[in-house]
Parts: C-alpha cells; structure tokens; sequence
C-alpha cells in the first residue's frame, strides 16, 4: 500500500488506531496475497482435474507437397511399376521408379470423445482436487488469522514504547525540575556542591533514556508497518485504546478447547487433506480396471480443395493397463503413507491447540494479576516522590533519597505500562488460538 493510501486511512489527525492497522494489514500484506494466491491456484486445479470428465473434441488440418512414389509393401501383390491410389475421391497415379514430383494433399478431421466409466479414478480424482482446494482456503484463513495476531501484538508493543517515551519524558522533566531546585539550595548554601552533580548527572541520564525511547518507539513504528505490509513513513502516532475484554478469558478451558478444535482452520485444512488421501487411494484403485470411452471422427482428404473425400465413424472404446510395472501399487502405498502422515498431523494440531487455548488463557490471567499489583506499585512510587521531594525540600532529605524514588517512580510506571502490554497481547494472543477473528 503506498503512503498516499496510508495517510487516507490514518485521516487528518495521524493517529493509527488498531482496527485500522488490521484492515490495511488485510489489504496490503502480501503474505495474505500469496495465501489468496495459492487458494485460486488450487481452485483451477480443481477445474484442470474436472476436464477428463467432459467431452474432448479436437480438430486437425494439414497441407502437404508430397511425392507420389510407390514403395513395395510385403503382402502387397503389384502387377508393375505403375501403381494408382486414391486419395479421398480423386485417383492419382504413382510414379512411375522414384522421382521428386510433387502433389496437393489436403487432409481435415474431427475427433470428439468422451469418457463413459473409469471405475472412479477421474472422478475421485477430481473429488480430492476439490478437497485439497478447500484445505487451501482453511490455510488462507490461517494465514490472517496469524497475521491479525502479528499486527495487533506488534501495535500494542508500539503503544507500550509510546507510554514509555511519556514516561521517560515525564522523568527528565522532573529531573530538569529538580536539578534547578538543587540549584537554588546550592547558592542558598542548604545543599552541597556534590547534591548538584548529582542532580546534574541524573538530568543527564534521564535525557538518554528519552532519546532511547524515542527510537525504540520510532523502530516499533517500523516493525508494525512491515506486519501491516505498508512501505510507508512513520509519521503518525498509535492510538492509545486498550483491547477490549474478551466474553470468556475467565472460562474454563474444556469449553474454550471445544470452541478452539471447531474453529480454528487448522484442523478444517488438516480434514479436508485426510479427505483428499482418501479420494486419492479411491482414485488409484481405478487403474486397476479398464477405462471406457466413446469417441466419434470425421476425416476428409484428398489432393485439391473443391474435391475431398470424406469418412465418418463412432464407437466405443474400453482401454486397460494389465501391468504398469508396479505403477498403481507404489501410488496405492504412497497414498496410505500419505493418509497416514495427514491423520497425524490432525492429532498433532489438537494437541497444540489445547496448548495454545491453556497458555493464552493463563497469559490473559497472570497479566490480570500483574496490570493490578502494577497499579498499586506505581501509586505506592508516587507517594514516594512526593514525601522525598518534601523532605528535600525542608532540608531534611538527602539527594540520595530522592533520586532513589524518583527511580522507583521511573521503574514502576515502566512495569505498569509492560503490563498494561501485556494484558493487550495476552487477550491477542487468546483471540487467536480460539480461532476469532
């Protein structure tokens, strides 16, 4: 998507929020595109496997100069050199010895055939076409369900490095405000040159980490482009609203399982790949017997335009292929194997989907926990800061003690914004592994 299209979507005010992110991911990304991709491409598969099953008429015309010498055949009784054949309805004379002379031939004909019973091996064939185009589908659903997951996760992670820049920004602020206090107390004689440096050095080390978290927020607008497939600027901000809670993150898991194995495409594409290995071995079993046909041609020839000769015949025809080497055998086994292989998988994908369900479930659960420890933490730091700057300020508290709150200050509102993140990709991630989109 270009740039021009991304600044329509994210309006006058730049402000990306993550609804918008997850419908341009679906237009743009082009992981999604070659899912799309390779679902049309199974779907004409299946219309390739279906035209056995449909009437083949063909036609051919050729135009020759050729010469007319005879050429003895065993069997063939010949009374002299002097031969005359036929060609449509026109005799020519052969040439007599073997010369270059030349003659017209024209010939046309028209051939239409059509398969009558082949003992299911075009049409299971075909069947199995269509499953594997369906599980194709089932994948390209995978595939935005995967990539809804990675752009959701990567613009909470951009929300969380916004939230931290406000927070490094706040902090070099109070320690802006602070150093210009320290300041004061200095030339008033309340405070030692040592509290100034002190206070200087950490206005210092506060304005590094601002600049730090101003890339990690620009880089987190990098990221989140790539997974929304935009090759665009970054010049706008991510909206701030949380992700909304989900019906059934306090459930129990043996219900949430169900839903999961129900939905979630995964296991659809695996069954519809157990069914196409079953209409394949139905369709290898089909070469074992023969292959009825019916056909019809019309042919004409002869050596001038204005003057063809013509035949017409129809019939049946019934082909069999008595030994093929091992052919059909080796298929039959290929197939089995293959069956088998896919019957694992299946059990293979519930197994992860009850781990899946299970960790988004206790992710979604401890972030709970955590968001609310988080917010007493960051209360508790406040409080912190404003006893130590009261205390400094009365001459009673030392540098020391107010640059260790206003760490705990820095250090609280950084867990609760890892949190809040937390809780975000948590309930993502959720989402996700119950198959929703």
């Amino acid at each position: 998507m270009s740039a021009v299209l991304l600044a329509a979507l994210l309006g006058a005010a730049r402000v990306l929020t993550l609804d918008e992110a997850v419908h341009t991911s679906r237009q743009s990304q082009p992981q999604l595109h070659q899912a799309r991709a390779n679902t049309d491409a199974a779907l004409a598969r299946a219309d390739e496997a279906r035209a056995p099953l449909l009437p083949q008429l063909g036609a051919t015309a050729t135009y020759q100069r050729t010469t007319s010498n005879f050429i003895p055949q065993p069997g063939v009784n010949t009374t002299g050199n002097n031969t005359t054949t036929t060609v449509g309805t026109t005799a020519v004379a052969a040439d007599s010895g073997s010369n270059f002379h030349l003659h017209n031939n024209w010939r046309d004909s028209v051939a239409l055939t059509q398969l009558i019973y082949d003992f299911g091996l075009s049409i299971d064939k075909w069947r199995a076409a269509k499953a594997q185009a369906d599980a194709q589908r089932s994948t390209e659903l995978a595939t935005i369900l995967g990539s809804d997951f990675t752009v959701r996760a990567n613009f909470f992670l951009a929300r969380a490095d916004k939230a931290l820049l406000k927070v490094a920004q706040d902090t070099l602020d109070q320690q802006t405000k602070h150093r210009q206090q320290t300041e004061g107390f200095v030339r008033a004689g309340t405070q030692p040159e040592i509290a100034l440096a002190q206070a200087k050095t950490n206005e210092a080390n506060a304005r590094v980490a601002l600049i730090q978290a101003q890339n990690n927020y620009e880089t987190a607008k990098v990221t989140l482009n790539q997974a929304m497939g935009v090759e665009g600027p970054t010049d706008y901000d991510v909206d701030d609203q949380p992700f909304p809670v989900i019906d059934v993150e306090d459930g129990q898991l043996e219900p949430l399982l169900a839903e999961a194995i129900k939905a979630r495409p995964e296991v659809t594409s695996i069954e519809e790949l157990i069914k196409v290995n079953q209409l394949t071995i139905s369709s290898v079993k089909g070469n074992y017997l023969p292959t009825i046909s019916g056909q019809a041609n019309f042919t004409q020839g002869g050596n001038a335009l204005d003057n063809l000769g013509w035949n017409f015949n129809f019939g049946v025809v019934a082909s069999w292929n008595l030994f093929s080497g091992g052919l059909t055998v080796a298929q039959m086994h290929e197939a089995q194997a293959n069956l088998a292989n896919v019957a694992a998988q299946l059990d293979l994908e519930r197994q992860q989907i009850r781990v899946d369900v299970n960790a988004a479930l206790l992710a979604v659960r401890a972030a709970k926990s955590s968001l609310s420890a988080t917010a007493e933490a960051l209360e508790n730091a406040k409080l912190q800061l404003k006893l130590a700057e009261q205390r400094y300020q009365v001459g009673v508290g030392s540098s020391i003690e107010l640059t260790d709150a206003q760490v705990a200050l820095t250090l609280a509102a950084g867990q609760s914004v890892q949190a809040d993140d937390n809780l975000s990709t948590a309930r993502a991630q959720l989402l996700r592994a119950l198959g929703r989109q």
